[in-house]
């Protein structure tokens, strides 16, 4: 966690209650627009996240490139794609192997960029300028070569906040959210033609991706202003999600209450037929980054018991978290308390034994490979 709020854009100050995701730091040379203020004076940014496919090659189930450690590799066969080839020229590497690459006094060649290189010499020299560019509203025409570049069907755009209040964390953008996206689009098969519900989905990154896929999605949080923002990248986002036929209904659903928000007068309340639907045909719930505080955990959990009992068929459940690990005085160590508690918890919900419903917990492999730009980090 960083404790920085903007009070001005031009004027930052360290406050103590205030979160930054650090999602953005990790996009090379990508910039953050920003386009309005929201209903609570936030400075709202649109952000462009590269897919490393299309949704066409989503759709006709093949696999273009993936992250892997630091570069790409081809999906077909062993061979070296097109930008580890130019590396074997860049390194003229011959049948002699490491010594084409020692000077004449036996010492490495190491190739390294000039303080006064261009963006395009940097390029050559395959080191990414890792600095993202605050444009304020007014400036979109710095935009149009990235536009250019970047094709509708491979980058999904999300609106979202850079440094909020602890209460506002939803509104920004967090890395279990695309670890969990990553799962979505590695084991896309899978969810073909379901309905899913994810709870507090925040930005709704996840349930975008899901969309791509699945036949219906279910996008719930709380707050007015933070589901306005939600439906707002579900709209930008439309065109990824036609190709399949899926949809993503954002809705609220407050886990602190035992009900579905019905109030025909609220924005985003629900209808008896989409309650039904859901009850009837979901078979996948998600959620992504929403453990953080014990009682909004407890709450989650007894929300998860209360909605898997009511439906009709047996339910997968993923549950996608980042591990922050912080120094505590009580302790005067370094802990992770929340973590710990969704542990004791998730422990407690696999021991139930009430006769009415079980649970089976089991772990993921990170194994699968990474098709968004983040820092997959250990604690994930």
């Amino acid at each position: 966690m960083v404790d920085l709020a903007e009070k001005e854009m031009d004027n930052p100050t360290f406050r103590s209650d205030t979160v930054l995701s650090d999602v953005h730091l990790h996009c090379p040379s990508k910039r953050h627009l920003m386009v309005r203020l929201n209903a609570a004076g936030q400075p709202v940014f649109l952000s462009h996240f590269k897919l490393l496919w299309s949704t066409e090659d989503l759709a006709s189930g093949k696999h273009v490139r993936e992250i892997t450690t630091g570069r790409e590799e081809c999906r077909s066969g062993d061979e070296l794609c097109d930008k580890d080839r130019s590396n074997v020229k860049k390194g003229e590497l011959n049948s002699e192997g490491v010594e084409a690459l020692l000077d004449d006094d036996g010492d490495l060649e190491v190739v390294r960029r000039p303080r006064s290189a261009s963006d395009s010499e940097a390029e050559d020299l395959l080191r990414d300028i890792v600095c993202p560019v605050i444009l304020m509203k007014g400036k979109e025409d710095a935009f149009e070569d990235e536009e250019q570049e970047c094709t509708c069907s491979d980058v999904v755009k999300i609106e979202h906040t850079m440094a909020t209040p602890l209460e506002d964390v939803g509104k920004q953008v967090w890395r279990a959210a695309f670890l969990l996206a990553d799962y979505l689009l590695f084991k896309r098969d899978s969810f073909r033609c379901c309905s899913v519900l994810e709870l507090g989905g925040g930005t709704g990154i996840t349930s975008i991706i899901m969309g791509t896929v699945a036949k219906r999605v279910y996008c719930t949080d709380v707050g007015e202003d933070l589901l306005a923002m939600c439906e707002q990248n579900v709209t930008l986002n439309k065109h990824l999600m036609e190709p399949g036929g899926g949809e993503v209904k954002v809705k609220e659903l407050d886990w602190l209450k035992d009900e579905f928000c019905t109030d025909p007068d609220a924005p985003y309340s629900w209808s008896e037929e989409e309650i039904a639907d859901l009850l009837d045909h979901c078979s996948v719930i998600m959620a992504a980054d929403v453990f953080y505080d014990d009682d909004l955990t407890d709450a989650l959990f007894r929300t998860l018991y209360r909605i898997t009992h009511n439906l009709r068929n047996s339910c997968t459940v993923y549950l996608a978290l980042e591990k922050r690990l912080n120094f505590t005085l009580r302790h005067m160590d370094v802990t992770c308390e929340a973590y710990s508690h969704f542990r004791n918890t998730l422990n407690d919900l696999e021991n139930l034994q009430d006769g009415k419903i079980k649970f089976t917990v089991e772990p993921i492999k990170l194994d699968f490979c990474q098709f968004l730009v983040y820092e997959r980090i250990e604690q994930l």
